[in-house]
């Protein structure tokens, strides 16, 4: 199926040191897969190796079944920190970026004017790019990285420079893009993660060291737990402290930690009636992306 990336035993040396470490993994097509990591991880050179921009040690990509072929008008790539000319315009820009994807002469401006509107700078075109906020700075990466239409598209750390505003827009985007894309990104901006994705990959020191959807990561390493809401601190100090069942303080929250074979609610409520203490509310929750983040990368 086309819009499928297999990539097999990747690694890369620099010298004696190791970047990326024999890591394996897929994309499916039409689907978006987030690379996690701290600094370091090896995030950024794994992206580099996909978009050709360094060349693996050892390793294979395969792309629809065919290994190790030039991809590249297939792709589309924005980096961290894109750079523009700040003389030209954002339409200027564009139409010579869609040339040099292999975007007919002809055509170039048309599909230019159209991913300037998808990105919502339709009113920017002859503006300078000199004069561009941030915000229309990563809005012109992400035109230039689609002007060509392209099956894959690699984004790192696509939303880190943005505001919450800029951030929930260029996230809607890319949910759009997915529609007809398949797409891989790093960030390190986890509530997106967890909201968009339909794979997780988790880097550290190079390794790829978890991998999978975000429900069945969660359910590896779910610690699922009732969080009791009281009106002060004191009295969620007060029902830790008299707990018969394994539970921990958080502020005004008491977490109590749920064993499946037994009823744990009914211990809870008939404490909570012995404490007489105020209570807010009381709910089953599991483990935050950021509390498996945390587990992953420190190998707990």
């Amino acid at each position: 199926m086309s819009g499928h990336i297999h990539i097999e035993h990747l690694t890369k040396r620099f010298g004696s040191e190791v970047a990326v470490d024999d890591v394996s993994f897929s994309l499916a097509p039409c689907t978006a897969t987030a690379l996690i990591g701290p600094n370091g991880a090896g995030k950024t050179t794994t992206l580099s190796m996909l978009t050709k921009l360094l060349e693996p040690t050892s390793g294979s990509i395969l792309v629809d079944g065919q290994s190790n072929q030039d991809f590249r008008e297939k792709m589309g790539f924005l980096s961290q920190y894109p750079k523009f000319y700040s003389w030209m315009n954002s339409l200027e820009y564009l139409e010579m970026a869609a040339r040099l994807s292999g975007v007919p002469s002809k055509t170039a401006r048309i599909e230019s004017e159209k991913a300037l509107a998808f990105v919502g700078l339709g009113d920017a075109m002859k503006k300078k790019i000199g004069g561009f906020s941030g915000g229309m700075r990563q809005r012109l990466g992400l035109a230039q990285a689609i002007v060509h239409k392209p099956t894959f598209l690699f984004l790192d750390e696509p939303v880190s420079a943005l505001d919450p505003i800029g951030r929930r827009e260029m996230l809607n985007l890319i949910k759009e893009l997915q529609q007809s894309t398949t797409i891989l990104y790093s960030t390190h901006i986890l509530n997106d993660a967890q909201e968009m994705t339909d794979q997780l990959l988790f880097m550290r020191q190079g390794k790829l060291i978890e991998q999978g959807s975000l429900t069945a990561i969660q359910k590896k390493y779910e610690e699922a737990h009732y969080e009791v809401h009281f009106t002060s601190v004191e009295d969620a100090a007060s029902f830790v402290d008299a707990s018969p069942l394994p539970a921990r303080q958080e502020q005004h929250i008491a977490y109590v930690a749920i064993n499946e074979e037994k009823p744990v609610m009914q211990d809870v409520l008939a404490q909570l009636v012995l404490e007489k203490s105020v209570v807010t509310k009381v709910e089953r929750s599991r483990a935050s992306l950021e509390e498996i983040f945390l587990k992953v990368v420190n190998g707990r």
